[in-house]
């Protein structure tokens, strides 16, 4: 049972969510050789202020 963990920023909506548990399940599927209903895909989302990068928290950072 394969188990995929995803960790990104929040910001992202339910639909697009949706669209890449789809999309991830159907390649780990078809990759891995197993059926759908054995992929595991949990979403970790975090804060801009608990990520950093090049020494400086993503909230802090200019866009």
């Amino acid at each position: 049972m394969p188990i995929i963990q995803v960790d990104m920023l929040k910001g992202r909506t339910i639909e697009q969510k949706r669209q890449m548990v789809k999309e991830m399940t159907e390649v780990v599927s078809r990759t891995a050789n197993c059926p759908k209903e054995a992929v595991r895909i949990i979403i970790r989302e975090m804060e801009f202020e608990n990520f950093g990068m090049s020494g400086q928290l993503r909230c802090d950072m200019q866009d």
